[in-house]
């Protein structure tokens, strides 16, 4: 899967271990035949406040689940429908990824419970880093709960794959710059140092960072639009609190391979092939038009953001928001809902806000009316089965990373950029 995307898929680890119209459209969803005055009429659109609080306690409820007695505490990513009515297994696993958002999206609200389960997190995050069997700096696809709970490291996801890194750095400099303890930005420059010494590729244009390692140690020489805007946002990140210019020179890199990826149309392409050189045309992303917007900035990306809403689009029965690639447009990526509107929300151009509240409300419909769903938390998808294009599909299961981008969208708060003091 040249220039993939950033985790591995659910399933196929789980197979491992077990052998314009967007307005109008989503704006008619949530309201229906409801009158405005009768809330808990069946089609009305939820209160956003109480939608909020109840998105916090399902991952409250997640983060405490699985806890040892030294405070370390790792939610499970996964819930419900594919990922656990099966008789014989319940998927358990949790990403690495997933988890980093959880910590971002705890410091946005920023309540000293949301600290606290923040911290707990972070510092399981960095207990896997420390007790990881290589021991380089590294954190792993994915662990098991359980494990952590017993006060051990079982690793899940072996592979140590770029874009993984660069959101568990994130994470840790989120809770350094909440908390000011100095073993999270420690902990983030080890990760930054591994990136680095791994994955830089100096020697075939354009210049930017490869996709990671696979468990016995083969390198994975393409490069991924998503991983470098991932590099771009950490690296700038470390740059702004440790003083050091060498991040900025090296997140720069990342920036400019992101930029070489847009097409003339103004998509951004997923990265290149296995010679690190030649672009990789197809699929086409949702997280390489959103990511390279909220990670850099620029207003280049605001053609990627526009080529989104016109090609990526899906419309699931009361479900309107993108998906997940051009490959498969017929179901609703409900995290991807989150991105794109905080992309929407931050570019601030005529009729975004609009755009941006009615993949909102499609969300909050999601959270509670979608199948598999608990009335508090995120599902992955609209329905099962979304096909990424990257060869693994997308369940309609509750989803920790998918109710994490949510609240940071409603909070309007960038993963990729240190709050303003």
């Amino acid at each position: 899967m040249s220039g993939s995307t950033r985790r591995s898929a659910p399933w196929v680890i789980a197979a491992a271990l077990v052998a314009a119209a967007l307005v109008a459209g989503a704006a008619s969803a949530a309201s229906g035949d409801a009158t405005p005055d009768d809330p808990t009429a069946a089609g009305a659109a939820p209160d956003p406040t109480l939608s909020v609080s109840l998105a916090y306690e399902f991952l409250d409820a997640r983060v405490d689940e699985f806890c040892d007695g030294a405070g370390h505490c790792l939610p499970r990513s996964y819930q419900g429908g594919f990922f656990t009515d099966l008789p014989t297994w319940d998927f358990t696993p949790s990403f690495v990824y997933d988890d980093a958002l959880v910590v971002i999206a705890y410091t946005a609200r920023g309540l000293p419970d949301d600290i606290r389960r923040a911290q707990a997190v972070g510092d399981t995050l960095l207990f896997v880093q420390d007790e990881d069997p290589i021991g380089d700096g590294r954190v792993r696809t994915s662990y098991e709960p359980h494990g952590i709970r017993q006060g051990r490291v079982e690793i899940t996801g072996p592979g140590t794959f770029t874009g993984n890194q660069a959101w568990v750095g994130m994470a840790l400099t989120r809770l350094f710059h909440a908390t000011g303890e100095q073993k999270y930005l420690d902990g983030a420059v080890r990760i930054a140092q591994w990136i680095q010494r791994n994955t830089a590729d100096m020697s075939r244009a354009p210049y930017g960072y490869t996709g990671g390692q696979l468990e016995d140690g083969t390198s994975l020489v393409w490069k991924s639009t998503e991983h470098n805007s991932d590099i771009s946002g950490f690296f700038t990140q470390l740059a702004q609190l440790t003083g050091d210019p060498v991040w900025a020179d090296r997140a720069a890199v990342a920036t400019d391979f992101v930029a070489a990826m847009q097409s003339a149309d103004g998509h951004v392409d997923t990265g290149t092939l296995l010679d690190g050189s030649t672009v990789n045309t197809h699929p086409v992303p949702l997280d390489s038009q959103t990511w390279t917007s909220l990670a850099t900035g620029d207003a280049r990306y605001d053609a990627a953001l526009d080529w989104t809403l016109a090609n990526l689009i899906a419309t699931d029965g009361q479900y309107q928001g993108p998906s997940i690639s051009d490959t498969d447009v017929s179901k609703v990526w409900f995290e991807g809902s989150g991105h794109l509107a905080l992309a929407l929300k931050l570019r601030n151009g005529a009729g975004d806000a609009d755009r941006a509240e009615a993949l909102l409300d499609s969300i909050r419909l999601g959270q509670r009316d979608a199948a598999n769903g608990d009335g508090k938390g995120i599902v992955a998808t609209s329905t099962d089965g979304l096909d990424s294009g990257f060869g693994d599909l997308y369940y309609a299961s509750l989803h920790t990373g998918a109710t994490a981008w949510y609240l940071l969208a409603a909070a309007g708060d960038n993963p990729f950029s240190l709050p303003v003091d």
